[in-house]
């Protein structure tokens, strides 16, 4: 019996867990970190994942119209943006205007994903060409 190779290692992993997003800290028990980021990038190459910024990574599935990865998300790119910043360890909470919403105090819908973050955080995290926008 030969024994699994990195790659079904880390996707076993990924087929286990109920999540949206990954970093490849969560894998570093499996081997080196450059081999970790090795197969992750063969695995955005495959279509398996998608990337949303550095060290950031999102499930993703095969697109029924393009044939293209895209980003798998139960509360879409917003919802992959919230499960990234609280694995990140980023005190983040929604802004005005959607608290507002959930409410029901307004009508409007923010379209763009906005957080406000408590700290610091420069890292940028986007989808295609949705970008998260940062309150501070």
């Amino acid at each position: 019996m030969r024994q699994k190779t990195l790659r079904e290692k880390i996707e076993a992993r990924i087929a286990d867990k109920q999540e949206d997003v990954y970093l490849p800290r969560e894998f570093s028990d499996l081997g080196g970190e450059d081999q970790v980021l090795r197969v992750l990038r063969n695995l955005v190459r495959a279509g398996n994942l998608v990337r949303l910024g550095y060290g950031v990574y999102g499930r993703a599935i095969q697109s029924r119209l393009t044939g293209e990865a895209i980003l798998f998300s139960q509360n879409g790119f917003s919802g992959a943006v919230r499960q990234a910043l609280t694995k990140l360890g980023v005190d983040w909470e929604p802004i005005e205007a959607e608290i507002a919403y959930n409410e029901g105090r307004s009508t409007q819908i923010p379209v763009n994903p906005v957080l406000r973050v408590k700290g610091r955080f420069s890292r940028q995290l986007h989808y295609g060409k949705t970008e998260l926008i940062l309150e501070r």
